[in-house]
């Protein structure tokens, strides 16, 4: 077994090494970044991201899943350090989350990832696309007020997200344009039929194209036409350390002060949130992520939140922030042709490279590139024709698709899952509604029938169908496909029964007994082969 899973993942060795590189690409400033919203430590995000790359990737069931420090966690983060006194706080609680979600684990709680509706996954992924569009269109113009937010809708930056896309037109940096404008159309030529069927270029990422691109520009326009470079806030920024070793003075490890917390009340009422968002944003990418993979693979719920919980205790050990299941990455990881976990475990080890000897070099990207990178994404994500799909598939499927839309752009994303998870109920409910009961007509004869589990909710239904019985017409109540009827659906029916008569209207019923009795009626019932007059 152990044999073929080394075949199985050397086997994908050429999508995977390419993919991890573009993954560690996008997640790189978006560690940086969360890092920096949520007023932790900088390294405090690469740590997070090391961790979810090089340690939860083998944890998850889920081969395409990628793990990271999450923007959607970023306000309470923030929050906690004031609260809990300093961000030493916080990892106590990222640490106890982490057992939450062990404990959630093995309780099996994954079960509710299964509950998601389709169409409502699917509008989280449309609108995270038009997210990354929103937040990057800035980055891509060269207007940079924040990193925070680009990889979640906070509902701080909901409004101020629109304001910065306005402003980004009134603050454009010729060299971000040029950059990001030829990086969109490099990765757009690295998507068609013919480059996907050259086999040396097939190897290279186009991102990683877009990447060098960028930094080639940039030097040769520093040299030659510095009007027409891009400055220094424009390109990444990650500290640099003199020596490799240096690398590991970053990290920070439990201390004494751990038990001072551990008596803090306030540190189990963060450890408690961050469990229950952590744990339903990495439902949410999974249930995604697996919409997203092209061969379908189903990635066991429970066993992700395990490695969740052992992700996050062991990122509070080191010092990084917590960690969810991130979309954003994964869905980068899927687009460049990642196939299995390895891309993931790729990722990792490029950033811990990165970090300890490539930081000077790094930081010659601009973040223009990077956009780029993200815009394509998101335009994958939020891709038209998905809209028409779901529109030619009825209000009942596009409603619940656009309304999540919609509230993840107008709140945040849990907010706006929320009211799309509401409004997909809505629409199950109706559905089951109208299914649980039909009546046909074929002249003077009618059909009632009863289908599946016949609840209290469907009596109303069931009144409005049999007021519109006529006079003298010949009724079957069919209940053989009937699994349950409540005892208020089969009172109705033996109303009907017995007034049945005064309509000159003649009932059979089949199959009803061992549901519920029903009574014995004056009038001429026949009982499917158990005639009683």
């Amino acid at each position: 077994m152990i044999h073929k899973h080394k075949q199985y993942y050397f086997r994908h060795l050429k999508d995977d090494i390419p993919a991890g590189i573009v993954v560690f690409l996008v997640a790189l400033p978006l560690c940086l970044g969360v890092a920096l919203a949520s007023g932790a430590p900088l390294f405090s995000g690469l740590i997070s991201g090391l961790v979810g790359g090089l340690i939860v990737a083998w944890f998850s069931g889920s081969q395409l899943a990628v793990s990271g420090p999450a923007a959607g966690l970023t306000i309470i983060v923030f929050n906690a350090i004031e609260t809990l006194g300093g961000f030493q706080g916080v990892l106590v609680a990222c640490v106890l989350a982490g057992i939450m979600q062990l404990c959630l684990g093995y309780l099996r709680a994954g079960i509710i990832g299964a509950f998601f509706p389709s169409a409502v996954i699917e509008g989280m992924l449309a609108a995270i696309g038009l997210i990354l569009i929103i937040k990057q269109i800035p980055h891509a113009t060269g207007y940079h007020t924040s990193y925070e937010g680009d990889e979640s809708y906070m509902r701080e930056t909901a409004e101020s997200s629109f304001m910065e896309l306005f402003d980004a037109f009134n603050g454009i940096s010729p060299g971000s344009v040029i950059i990001s404008v030829v990086a969109i159309l490099l990765l757009m030529l690295w998507g068609t039929a013919w480059f996907k069927k050259q086999k040396l270029l097939k190897l290279i990422p186009g991102a990683l194209i877009a990447v060098i691109w960028g930094v080639g520009y940039n030097l040769l326009a520093l040299k030659f036409f510095p009007q027409w470079a891009v400055r220094g806030d424009h390109l990444v920024n990650l500290p640099v350390s003199e020596k490799a070793i240096d690398f590991f003075n970053n990290f920070v490890l439990p201390s004494a002060s751990y038990l001072d917390h551990l008596s803090n009340p306030k540190v189990y009422i963060v450890a408690v949130t961050i469990a229950i968002i952590a744990s339903l944003e990495s439902l949410l990418s999974l249930e995604a992520t697996d919409k997203l993979d092209p061969l379908k693979r189903i990635g066991p719920t429970n066993r992700e939140l395990k490695a969740q919980g052992v992700g996050n205790i062991i990122s509070g050990l080191l010092g990084g922030l917590p960690i969810t299941a991130v979309i954003v990455r994964s869905a980068a990881s899927i687009n460049a042709g990642g196939q299995t976990r390895i891309a993931s475990f790729t990722h990792g080890v490029f950033l811990l490279l990165s970090v300890m000897f490539l930081a000077h070099y790094l930081n010659y990207i601009p973040l223009a590139c990077l956009a780029a990178i993200l815009l394509h994404t998101g335009y994958k994500l939020a891709n038209p024709v998905l809209f028409k799909a779901f529109y030619r598939k009825g209000m009942s499927q596009f409603l619940p698709f656009v309304i999540t839309v919609i509230a993840i752009l107008t709140t945040d994303l849990l907010k706006g899952m929320a009211i799309g998870m509401v409004i997909g109920l809505f629409f199950v409910i109706k559905a089951n509604y109208h299914a649980a009961i039909t009546l046909t007509q074929d002249g003077t004869h009618y059909l009632l029938a009863l289908n599946k589990d016949v609840s209290f909710l469907n009596k109303a239904l069931l009144r409005k169908f049999i007021l519109s019985i006529p006079e003298k017409s010949t009724v079957t109540i069919d209940a053989s496909d009937a699994k349950f009827i409540d005892h208020d659906i089969l009172e109705t029916i033996e109303d009907f029964l017995e007034t049945a008569p005064d309509d000159d209207i003649t009932v059979e019923v089949i199959e009803l007994h061992g549901k519920e009795k029903i009574k014995k009626h004056q009038a001429i019932v026949i009982l499917n082969d158990r005639a009683e007059v």
